[in-house]
């Protein structure tokens, strides 16, 4: 199994409005956040030049999208998203935890957000992860250097 990333491209788009609706619609549907088209590609675009598709020997499979914010000497999880096809296979949690060393490299704390009706909540409490901050849709989660 050869996971890799690699830097997003426009042509990427496509797969990644098919990789959100296959992962997010049912828990933005159930919470009440918005799923058009325009909603969707605003998510993308977003922080794009941050975006890597995770792939499997070559075969798109994903969306990675994490920032450094020196300011706060925080990694921030923007997008984390495996196509169903391929979750419950550690991927995502093999890239998490590829983060969180990058993290402790510069003592640097890593933040995510997660709606609340997704079940990886679970997953990053089981990381480390603590609950300091929430809205109406997400919680705001931290793992401390």
């Amino acid at each position: 199994m050869n996971i890799a990333l690699r830097q997003a491209v426009e042509s990427d788009i496509d797969f990644l409005v098919e990789l959100r609706n296959s992962t997010m619609r049912d828990y933005l549907e159930e919470i009440g956040m918005p799923i058009s088209l325009e909603d969707y590609l605003d998510r993308i675009q977003y922080r794009f030049d941050c975006a890597q598709i995770v792939t499997l020997d070559d075969v798109p499979i994903g969306l990675f999208k994490a920032e450094f914010q020196p300011e706060n000497n925080l990694w921030y999880l923007i997008q984390i998203q495996i196509h169903p096809g391929y979750q419950n296979a550690k991927i995502g949690t093999h890239l998490i935890h590829s983060l969180i060393e990058k993290a402790k490299q510069s003592s640097a704390s890593v933040g995510l957000s997660v709606i609340k009706t997704n079940p990886a909540y679970k997953l990053y409490q089981s990381l480390g992860f603590e609950k300091i901050g929430e809205n109406q849709y997400e919680y705001e989660l931290e793992l401390k250097a």
